[in-house]
């Protein structure tokens, strides 16, 4: 692997079983996180964003497994798989929080409500740190001031409850970061908040991977912290990448339907206010009855009979650092829909 790679994830498929049948959340999703550097994670609610980021961490729901591919960590001057790890284990347990660490969408769900912001702090820093409890407590501390919460003596002692939702997703960063991971995986941590907390944590988030220089994986709907934040960006639908490029050329000229789509639903300053904000057809398919062939197809405005709705796309270069799983950018007739 190259030594610039931090993560390289390769045909990854994680797919959920129940009485109904198998959901397929995850269905061969290829890409590499570089050392330093920030990728985007975007699509709709569905497209399989969490769980490719929970298969990373190897915490999927009970009904849920990883069916094939490769997760390729690069730590310690070796290349480690962690999709052949045990959930369990204690190999991947040692990664967990301390090579790589997680910022969940919502941190009062997150958080223990029982527990106090620096006991929660302090359990991460004594595992994976080998301090002991007043060591830890001091790193709590300067990393809870690092991330702007005022008195942090006084915070690290404060519930989940008794803290702005603003100050939560403060905690949840400092938790994340008190270890200072090689990776930080970000699932929608601005979702709940207002835009000028938004706008400070982004901002924060920044200005801490510089500082401990890390990595982020940054799993999102808003197209606006991509161009913020993001070196290159992804953008996933029905447990596919369907483009990948820097985010400079995602936005500059997309190449696939679909990521054109989410573009041209972005809201626009001067827009009159009587104008209905485009949006795109239909909705994202059963995932108990997926559609043969393109699974963007029933959506698609440029949908080509007989291709689309036969064929399934492969994930091609059409130009350098520049993929996209689209008939309408290839001359390859696909490969047949997989049962």
């Amino acid at each position: 692997m190259d030594s610039s790679v931090l993560l390289d994830v390769r045909d990854l498929r994680a797919h959920f079983f129940s009485d109904e049948g198998t959901v397929r959340a995850v269905d061969g999703v290829d890409f590499q996180i570089m050392k330093g550097e920030t990728l985007g994670v975007v699509g709709e609610s569905g497209c399989g964003k969490s769980v490719t980021a929970q298969s990373i961490l190897q915490i999927l729901p009970k009904n849920g497994k990883i069916i094939s591919g490769e997760i390729n960590l690069s730590t310690n001057g070796t290349t480690v798989d962690l999709a052949k790890m045990k959930p369990t284990g204690q190999e991947i347990r040692k990664i967990r929080g301390k090579e790589i660490s997680m910022m969940f969408q919502e941190p009062m769900t997150c958080l223990s409500p029982v527990h106090t912001i620096g006991n929660q702090i302090d359990e991460a820093i004594r595992l994976h740190r080998n301090a002991n409890k007043k060591e830890a407590r001091e790193i709590t501390v300067e990393m809870l001031q690092r991330c702007g919460i005022p008195e942090p003596d006084r915070r690290a002692d404060a519930y989940p409850h008794e803290l702005s939702g603003g100050m939560r997703q403060r905690a949840m960063i400092a938790m994340a970061l008190c270890c200072r991971p090689k990776l930080l995986i970000a699932d929608e941590p601005t979702t709940a908040l207002d835009v000028t907390t938004q706008a400070q944590i982004l901002d924060l988030l920044k200005e801490l991977q510089h500082e401990i220089d890390t990595s982020i994986m940054m799993i999102t709907h808003n197209l606006g912290v991509v161009a913020e934040l993001a070196d290159h960006a992804i953008v996933m639908y029905l447990g596919k990448v369907v483009e990948h490029a820097t985010s400079e050329m995602i936005f500059k000229d997309p190449k696939h339907p679909y990521t054109r789509a989410l573009l041209k639903s972005i809201p626009k300053l001067g827009r009159k206010s009587k104008e209905r904000l485009l949006s795109i057809e239909g909705s994202v398919p059963n995932p108990y009855e997926l559609p043969n062939g393109c699974k963007f197809h029933p959506r698609c405005p440029d949908m080509i009979p007989g291709v689309c709705d036969v064929h399934e796309p492969e994930l091609l270069s059409v130009e350098q650092g520049h993929g996209v799983s689209c008939f309408l950018h290839s001359d390859q007739p696909g490969r047949e829909p997989s049962v």
